[in-house]
């Protein structure tokens, strides 16, 4: 993706204005640390600078607390802030070091709860940064911690994260059993509405993400789907805004899927989500996707002229203010050196050179660097498209990603050949089929993931019809149980009424009798009528009712007759009639 440096977080919960006129009245101080956490953390999406003034209050107001467990929620507020910008050297770089603040507060005060979830967030951030021994290793940490906490939310986020990791490191069986022991676990806890709502979502999209990694883009839009449902049941007021970026990553999904018509129509509509909400960074996103659409498809003129329109100008604006005009640079040089216009790239790629040589991360790096040499190389500077693709080959290899050191081989061989050089010619030659044999592994290996996702995928299936089925077996057993027991107490109120026991013991055992008798035809109805009423509460309410206003009178008029027959001397006459009959 041209784009792929810009890691946008929707994090809005109310317009900016609102939340300083709600900080200026605020006295207690937890309110204050919410709304410069909120403040902060919104502005970093709309002014750097400012975000970074609030997020300094945050950590004063918490230090002069004294307050072990605000300190450290002020350093992950910091933390998370800088990281929405990961992507940059410089903003990686102070993530790490105010989470690094907040696990030393919580370990110095052995917060252990706090402890595990700082190294989950140094995981993953680390894991943006593609330092995949670091993630794992701060994933490893919090989990064995966190395994001994009775905290399900945690050890759900615990699973997400190893889940992360293990797509990153090519162990997609592993990573999938990781998501779904997630999903799991947020499907158990007994949590509140919100809490349960949000981790469930958390496992959707890591599933959606793992399906898209495996090309099995029907699945990753099925829960990619789920998650964005699993919004109606979310109280934070950020929900309208994320579901502008939901519907952008699901026209991502579907351009994956070649569904090029769908995905334009998606990411329009997260254009217009985003201007009903009245935030206008919020349509950067998709933006960024129409743009990658264009170039996706080979349609650099229309990339071109979307670069000029008016929402152009307006994803321009934001990335200036930002301090990425380069990534604007980025964005022209490539479209102008897919169309051919060679001198125009050029100027445009010596502008971002100096902000993708010196602030990216390897990433983003090898990015930029791989574009420029397919621009020396197309324009007919042999030497340069030689240097900057030895460059990816050896970021890539350092990095461990192979489609790099591929694509960069596979072009070495072919400019040495044309430049002459027939031994190094030869010499990438080799290198380019050892990287294509590994990749072909990693395919097949991807294949294989597939049919190993289907087969977890069906014996999740059959694990849960089976617990279905032996719930069921139990409710039957059950009901067969109660249906004696009920059909046992009547045949004994009869036979007291058959022999001499006292009216008040009959009285008593009736009434138990009847009582059971009618609750069981109570729950039987309960349980039978969502057919009708599909769990509406109205309905099921009003159903009740009625049931109620024909059993209860219904009970005590049985339970009246049958406890005053049983009661009086008529069953001691028809036993003795049947005596004399039968003797």
């Amino acid at each position: 993706m041209l784009f792929s440096f810009l890691f946008m977080k929707a994090q809005q919960t109310a317009t900016t204005d609102t939340l300083k006129k709600a900080l200026a009245k605020a006295t207690d101080i937890n309110e204050k640390a919410n709304l410069l956490d909120n403040l902060s953390r919104i502005l970093m999406n709309v002014n750097p600078t400012e975000a970074e003034m609030y997020g300094e209050q945050l950590i004063t107001l918490a230090e002069e607390s004294r307050d072990r467990e605000l300190m450290v929620k002020a350093y992950q507020s910091n933390g998370t802030r800088c990281m929405y910008f990961a992507t940059q050297q410089k903003f990686a770089s102070r993530s790490i070091e105010y989470y690094n603040k907040a696990l030393t507060i919580a370990k110095q005060n052995k917060m252990e709860e706090k402890i595990g979830e700082v190294q989950l967030q140094l995981s993953n951030i680390n894991l943006l940064m593609v330092e995949k021994d670091k993630a794992l290793s701060y994933a490893n940490q919090a989990f064995s911690l966190i395994s001994t906490l009775s905290n399900d939310s945690l050890l759900a986020e615990a699973h997400n994260c190893f889940g992360r990791i293990y797509i990153s490191r090519n162990e997609k069986t592993l990573a999938l059993r990781h998501f779904f022991n997630a999903v799991r676990i947020a499907e158990d806890i007994k949590a509140g509405k919100s809490l349960k709502a949000n981790l469930l979502r958390n496992g959707y999209l890591n599933l959606s993400a793992f399906y898209s990694g495996i090309e099995d883009y029907d699945k990753a839009i099925d829960y990619s789907t789920k998650a964005y449902k699993q919004l109606d049941n979310m109280s934070e007021k950020n929900v309208p805004f994320q579901r502008a970026i939901d519907i952008n990553n699901l026209g991502n999904l579907f351009a994956a899927k070649k569904n090029n018509d769908i995905a334009i129509s998606y990411f329009e509509r997260s254009v217009r989500m985003a201007d009903s909400l009245k935030f206008p960074s919020l349509k950067v996103p998709a933006y960024i996707s129409i743009l990658n659409q264009y170039l996706r498809v080979d349609e650099p003129a229309k990339a071109l002229n979307y670069l000029n329109s008016p929402s152009g100008k307006q994803l321009k604006s934001y990335l200036v203010n930002f301090g990425m005009s380069a990534a604007c640079d980025q964005a022209y040089g490539y479209t102008y050196a897919e169309m051919g216009q060679y001198d125009s790239a050029r100027i445009y790629f010596d502008r971002a050179f100096p902000f993708f040589d010196k602030s990216t991360n390897e990433t983003n790096k090898v990015s930029f660097y791989r574009q420029l040499a397919g621009f020396y190389k197309k324009s007919g500077e042999t030497k340069k498209a030689i240097e900057y693709f030895i460059k990816v080959k050896e970021i890539g290899e350092a990095k461990g990603m192979l489609e790099y050191v591929r694509n960069a081989a596979k072009n070495l061989d072919s400019l040495y050949l044309k430049s002459g050089d027939l031994k190094t010619a030869n010499l990438y030659n080799v290198v380019y089929y050892q990287y294509k044999d590994s990749i072909d592994k990693l395919n097949k290996e991807n294949e294989l993931a597939q049919i190993e996702a289907l087969d977890e995928q069906q014996r999740l299936d059959r694990k849960l019809a089976e617990e279905v089925e032996a719930k069921e077996k139990r409710n039957r057993i059950q009901y067969m149980g109660i249906v004696i027991a009920i059909a046992a107490l009547f045949i004994g109120l009869v036979m007291m009424g058959w022999f001499k026991v006292s009216a008040n013991t009959i009285r008593a055992i009736g009434f138990f009798a009847f009582l059971l008798f009618f609750e069981f035809i109570f729950l039987v109805f309960k349980k039978n009528i969502y057919g009708l009423t599909k769990g509406e509460p109205m309905y099921d309410l009003l159903f009740m009712i009625a049931l109620a206003a024909i059993l209860v009178p219904l009970h005590h008029w049985l339970e009246h007759k049958v406890i005053h027959f049983l009661t009086s001397h008529h069953m001691l006459r028809l036993r003795g009639i049947f005596s004399k009959k039968t003797g």
